[in-house]
């Protein structure tokens, strides 16, 4: 890969997002109260089966969805009080998108410079001219070999691979990057993991990647894990959020758990503030 100047990564911060999805049935909880921070330049994935509520997450982060409750900042910019106008100018010039199933992404019948062009016609004035050309971006990502040929012809591989191309081409500030290697045989998830864990290397772009697989998620760097719409991240658990029910029951999360298998005996410390838990071992005071 060679260097090319692309925008500054932008940090991004969730509080306490929520989203419920109205079906006929009745209401689909996807998100409760997620709370993260991403540096800007940092690479990110977010791990969770299907279902798990991730893909929601994202597509709230690239504000193509509307959340119920809560806050997500881009670089500063509260994206829940924006326009659709405002949220339009935001992913054409600063958010790369990659949706899930690479072909979605791209024009079939066009060249891989063809579909980089594509990218990028929304962005106008001083930007598009300081936008790479498709011939530097494509040899950037290492994909100069496919510049000339119809995307129809390509495996799914270079297909993803391209599709990652496209995200970059408006020089974003943070790349979304939904499942890249659902479709993909280990060697071509190698390769497109690989290549986006060095677009946040080598371009300094805030990178989050939503995955499945556990090996892809530990090669990007950070993980937070969604699990039924909640978020886990082991560098924030503090910023956590765990509900008092009616019989004042607390359930704890389950890295607290761990740390305090059923059996334990817990010192309760009242402060004006809140509430802590400090686990007693059992020779301590006597007990």
């Amino acid at each position: 890969m060679t260097t090319t100047t692309l925008e500054t990564g932008l940090s991004l911060h969730c509080e306490r997002v929520g989203h419920v999805y109205s079906t006929p049935t009745g209401d689909t909880v996807a998100l409760q109260d997620v709370t993260l921070t991403v540096r800007a330049g940092e690479t990110i994935a977010v791990l969770g089966p299907s279902g798990s509520g991730k893909s929601t997450l994202l597509a709230v982060i690239a504000g193509l969805l509307a959340p119920t409750s809560g806050q997500v900042w881009v670089g500063g910019d509260e994206m829940t009080a924006m326009s659709e106008r405002e949220l339009l100018m935001l992913r054409a010039h600063r958010l790369g998108v990659v949706v899930q199933d690479p072909s979605r992404n791209l024009l079939p019948y066009g060249t891989a410079e063809d579909n980089v062009r594509f990218a990028q016609r929304g962005v106008r004035g001083f930007r598009r001219a300081s936008l790479p050309t498709p011939a530097v971006l494509l040899h950037a990502l290492g994909l100069t070999h496919l510049a000339g040929r119809a995307v129809g012809g390509f495996s799914g591989g270079e297909q993803q691979r391209l599709a990652v191309a496209m995200g970059m081409a408006t020089s974003p500030g943070l790349l979304l990057v939904d499942e890249p290697t659902s479709q993909l045989d280990k060697a071509n998830r190698d390769a497109v993991v690989e290549l986006i864990a060095a677009v946040g290397r080598q371009f300094g772009t805030t990178v989050v990647v939503v995955t499945h697989d556990p090996e892809v998620a530990e090669r990007l760097g950070r993980t937070i894990t969604i699990t039924q719409g909640r978020a886990d991240d082991e560098t924030q658990h503090w910023q956590q959020h765990v509900d008092v029910d009616l019989d004042g029951r607390v359930q704890l999360p389950d890295d607290v758990l761990r740390m305090l298998p059923p059996g334990s005996r817990v010192r309760v410390v009242r402060r004006p503030d809140g509430v802590e838990l400090v686990r007693e071992d059992e020779t301590e005071g006597g007990r």
